[in-house]
């Protein structure tokens, strides 16, 4: 067992944005910074990803933040943080109305975009900060503004918009029957979806308005393939969604230009190197892998952890959201073993492999809770295995955590849930 003293020596204090310095240094002039956060319902993740996000968009230019949400409703949040006259962030992130709204419709997102509306009134135009979505779920509402789009303007490629639009709608704006239709059925919207996607990639101009239009047909693409994938057991839907999002990166990249940066803002299992736990055994990847093996040492991931507090969450799919409380961690887990260790708070940057302390490297089970989340099964449920060193490139600890703020509660009714094995 390593004893606490070990791990009080490789901590460095976290009591104020000041104290990020060295994680700072650690990223360097690397272009990527994925952040992440063992809960979707806990107030100081959001809050000390936030005040790192402000440094590197301040400190280091950093000029895109990804998040794990949906496109459209993102492109929202995009308009009120960069165009003048544009609604305000927090109108913008009240409009989410997908399940679980929690996790962008909160008091912590908006002071966090009012920040960077303020940050970019003081840039020009071609230099301020956007905030996007990098998810694959909202099949529907991306099909409807890719629609939009084409009637106004590509007319000449309506139709083909519209077969794609005609032969999903024939699952009653369903995508989870679609899906499981899949099963029965020989045929798929497969090649509908595909050509649409080929017509408006090739139509649609290289300003934003086209650049926001190929990506909705690429999130219909993606979706289209999700739930097909989603009724079969199997990692295929996790790699198909976290593929969309490297995918997305990477056409965010080319979008902003050569030499961009760019935060990436996910849960722990999105944005920790899955090869680092028990997913990779089991044929997944995420998004953290796909960084480190397209970007090398231009990626640093960052993962979060606490050992108890509260949290928002659901009790079951597109349930309304409530506070729960985080009991302690299980014993011989990685918060355990950090609570151990009597600090409150503490960043931890990860050092160069065959120069660390040997606990990096020890396989230890690592929290990670969902947007559903049941306490009670705390014994058996709710980790990871993982390796701390190589999932991460730093890691903040936070030992006791308040819920977030949401700003309002859930609506009782969703077309598009989030859905199984998605909890994260």
């Amino acid at each position: 067992m390593t004893a606490p003293d070990e791990i009080r020596r490789s901590a460095l204090p976290l009591a104020a944005p000041d104290d990020l310095d060295p994680l700072l240094e650690r990223v360097g002039d690397a272009r990527y910074v994925l952040i992440g956060e063992a809960s979707h319902g806990t107030h100081d993740f959001y809050s000390w990803r936030a005040a790192l996000t402000r440094r590197l968009i301040e400190e280091k230019d950093f000029r895109f933040v990804g998040v794990e949400g949906d496109w459209p409703d993102c492109d929202r949040v995009h308009r009120s943080v960069t165009q003048t006259g544009a609604e305000s962030p927090y109108d913008a992130l009240y409009g989410f109305a997908r399940w679980p709204t929690f996790m962008w419709a909160n008091e912590e997102v908006v002071d966090f975009c009012r920040w960077l509306r303020r940050w970019n009134e003081s840039r020009p135009e071609e230099r301020r900060c956007g905030f996007h979505g990098l998810d694959v779920y909202s099949l529907w509402d991306s099909l409807r503004a890719v629609r939009r789009y084409a009637t106004r303007h590509l007319p000449e490629q309506l139709d083909t918009v519209l077969d794609a639009l005609h032969c999903l709608e024939a699952y009653g704006h369903d995508p989870q029957q679609y899906g499981l239709a899949m099963r029965l059925l020989p045929d798929s919207c497969e090649k509908e979806v595909v050509d649409m996607l080929s017509a408006v990639s090739a139509a649609a101009p290289e300003d934003e308005g086209g650049f926001a239009v190929r990506q909705n047909a690429e999130v219909v693409a993606g979706a289209e393939e999700y739930y097909r994938a989603m009724v079969r057991s199997g990692p295929e839907s996790w790699n198909v969604r976290d593929i969309h999002m490297a995918d997305t990166l990477d056409r965010l990249t080319d979008f902003y230009g050569d030499g961009v940066r760019g935060v990436v803002w996910a849960h722990n299992t999105h944005i920790g190197d899955a090869r680092a736990t028990d997913m990779a055994a089991a044929g997944m990847t995420n998004l953290g892998q796909l960084a480190r093996e397209r970007y090398g040492d231009d990626a640093v991931l960052v993962g979060f952890g606490t050992y108890q507090g509260a949290v928002v969450a659901a009790e079951r799919w597109g349930a309304p959201s409530q506070v729960m409380r985080v009991p302690p961690a299980r014993p011989a887990s990685l918060e355990s073993l950090l609570h151990a260790t009597g600090l409150e708070r503490a960043l931890f940057v990860v050092p160069p492999a065959g120069d660390r302390p040997d606990w990096y490297d020890r396989p230890m089970s690592h929290r990670a809770v969902g947007v559903v989340y049941h306490p009670d099964r705390e014994r058996w449920g709710n980790y990871v295995p993982t390796v701390l060193g190589r999932r991460y490139d730093a890691f903040l600890w936070l030992d006791r955590s308040e819920a977030l703020h949401p700003l309002h509660g859930e609506p009782p009714e969703d077309e598009e849930l989030e859905t199984f094995p998605a909890a994260v």
